[in-house]
């Protein structure tokens, strides 16, 4: 892995990919779904930080949400395993595919 120089808030990489923010806090609040160190916690103050992406974890995110996009069946059970929010599910399935 090459030294990471540049890291994304969530919010950017949502625009960046055409996604709700919030689903892709609820993929990337287990650190297990994306490759080691392409989410960076960056520390703000005391007890607060936030998530960031590296460049290859959102190509991460990129290539998993097409992967799950692939039919509904596949998309359904994708939100399921990864989003526990009915809102955000709700709105993300609102927002159509893509």
């Amino acid at each position: 892995m090459a030294t990471v120089t540049q890291v994304y808030t969530i919010e950017y990489a949502a625009k960046l990919l055409g996604e709700d923010p919030e689903l892709l806090e609820a993929i990337i609040s287990n650190d297990d779904n994306l490759t080691y160190g392409t989410i960076i916690y960056v520390c703000t103050g005391t007890d607060e930080s936030i998530n960031t992406l590296t460049e290859d974890g959102i190509d991460e995110l990129r290539d998993m949400l097409k992967d799950a996009r692939r039919s509904e069946d596949v998309w359904n059970n994708f939100l399921e395993d990864f989003v526990e929010d009915p809102d955000v599910i709700a709105r993300v399935n609102c927002q159509g595919p893509r």
